[in-house]
């Protein structure tokens, strides 16, 4: 399967809403090798179809990047459920490639999407794997992790208002 090029910050489809799709057909199945093997490449924990200038909702996580294959999910049209817990974490981005912030996000979540057959399924997931999905997830809204800086945020929005 081909590497693809992973988009970089400030590339403007970054900030594009994916779109859901309806099954996983051999079009979505080729797309989902691509991601997993581009994200493995790049030594990522995760990659979301956006990154590669793709607007489908589809992401692809590996919490075992040392054991490839035995912590894979794939997820089409991931949805948060439920969430608990609150917890900061260090975290990057592979569009964002030698940048690491602290990052405040859900310490457990459920998430429902389709498998990479197309069936529907539920994680429920902490750890490196709750923060992955939830960063990957946010990638499908246009959403990256540095909007989520809370004191870059801040300072922006003072320097807006004209108030150093």
């Amino acid at each position: 399967m081909p590497v693809l090029k992973i988009l970089q910050y400030p590339d403007p489809v970054l900030r594009e809403k994916s779109h859901d799709i309806e099954s996983i057909r051999e079009e979505e199945r080729a797309l989902i090798n691509d991601l997993i093997d581009t994200m493995r490449s790049s030594k990522g924990v995760g990659l979301a179809a956006v990154q590669v200038g793709v607007l489908k909702r589809i992401v692809a996580v590996d919490r075992t990047p040392e054991n490839p294959g035995h912590g894979l999910i794939v997820l089409a049209n991931p949805v948060i459920t439920e969430s608990s817990g609150l917890k900061t974490v260090r975290e990057g981005c592979l569009s964002i490639p030698q940048y690491l912030a602290d990052i405040k996000r859900k310490e457990r979540i459920t998430v429902r999407g389709l498998d990479f057959k197309g069936e529907p399924v539920a994680i429920e997931s902490s750890g490196l794997l709750s923060v992955a999905l939830q960063h990957e997830i946010d990638h499908l809204d246009g959403i990256l992790f540095i909007d989520r800086i809370e004191g870059v945020r801040g300072l922006l929005k003072r320097k807006v208002r004209g108030k150093n």
